[in-house]
């Protein structure tokens, strides 16, 4: 058990401090929320070495300790409803083995965009902000596939290090 709790620690960590990271990256574009999504990197080698409950719960601990630290209230909970859906969309596309790791988290990238995009139409109540989802669909299949690539390889070299801990 301590074991296990140590594994999921340090990759809450590591999740938490690559969500620091990209707060420094200067980066700006015409349409608000676009990221690079590294924390995700994280969470797609749990889904892959720990299973769905340890991703999840390094997804969501995340999430709120990263809204508490560099941002407000709101933006936690468009990153929440973004990661819940990004998160569910993931598992089931591993359970159902859709897609490799690629593409799995190219569609965690995407759903992640979505859901904050459809929590962000409901808090202010106009499906207007729909018309930034082209951009947002770009963004998300290039991050993904880019989070998707490098978890691949980050997966490969620690499967037999994190089903230890398990």
């Amino acid at each position: 058990m301590s074991k296990k709790t140590a594994v999921y620690g340090m990759l809450t960590a590591l999740a938490f401090l690559l969500s620091y990271v990209e707060t420094l990256i200067p980066f700006s574009s015409a349409v608000p929320g676009i990221k690079l999504g590294l924390a995700n990197l994280v969470v797609l080698t749990a889904l892959y070495c720990l299973g769905y409950k340890g991703a999840f719960v390094i997804s969501m601990v995340r999430i709120v300790l990263a809204g508490l630290t560099f941002s407000s209230l709101s933006v936690m909970l468009y990153s929440m409803s973004g990661g819940l859906l990004s998160f569910l969309c993931m598992a089931l596309a591993r359970r159902f083995r859709l897609f490799g790791i690629t593409g799995v988290s190219v569609l965690g990238g995407v759903a992640h965009n979505l859901g904050q995009l459809l929590a962000a139409a409901l808090v202010v109540q106009t499906g207007s902000l729909l018309y930034y989802f082209p951009a947002l669909l770009a963004a998300g299949t290039i991050a993904g596939t880019l989070i998707g690539l490098l978890g691949g390889w980050v997966t490969e070299r620690l499967e037999p290090f994190l089903q230890a801990g398990k």
